[in-house]
């Protein structure tokens, strides 16, 4: 995964909670509660990231999981229409989500966790198809890992040694 450094308090970032979950532990004394909250972040503008806090209280592992999805920001490559510049298959595990770009107008065209995803990263045109497993935590690093992977026409122009014109054709 293609990470670039990217310092978090020049961005203006919004959260989701994506899951809570609630986890037994079964001890001498009985049951002990603790959650856990997947928490997506994203400025809107091509910048997105994913964490996980746990806790024995909901906000604080809320808290924890933006904190942790903070420091795991990526950047993603957007072409003007606020679409990916390329299609691509987003791998985590055993989960896959295949990323299409689309056209103006289409809207994001995406299941629940990979959804969250694209809309924190400032995408608004895309078709998404969750491929594998269905875990949401799973879907959503394989969203943010297809999306950290893409490459701008700049990029595979720079890279082949060609100009964009040829790269595009």
């Amino acid at each position: 995964m293609r990470r670039t450094i990217i310092d978090p308090s020049q961005l203006e970032l919004t959260e989701k909670v994506v899951t809570i979950k609630r986890v037994t532990k079964v001890v001498k004394g009985g049951r002990n509660f603790r959650f856990t909250a997947l928490v997506v972040v994203g400025d809107g503008n091509g910048h997105v990231g994913a964490g996980l806090g746990k806790a024995t209280e909901i906000p604080e592992a809320i808290r924890k999981g933006k904190e942790d999805a903070i420091k795991n920001l990526v950047s993603v490559a957007l072409d003007p229409n606020h679409s990916i510049t390329h299609d691509f298959i987003g791998k985590f595990g055993s989960a896959s989500v295949l990323l299409k770009r689309a056209p103006e107008g289409t809207g994001i065209i995406a299941g629940g966790p990979a959804r969250v995803v694209c809309e924190l990263a400032g995408i608004s045109n895309i078709r998404t198809k969750s491929l594998g497993s269905n875990n949401k935590q799973n879907v959503v690093l394989a969203t943010i890992a297809g999306l950290s992977q893409l490459k701008t026409p700049e990029e595979v122009a720079r890279n082949r040694g060609k100009s964009v014109e040829e790269v595009m054709s």
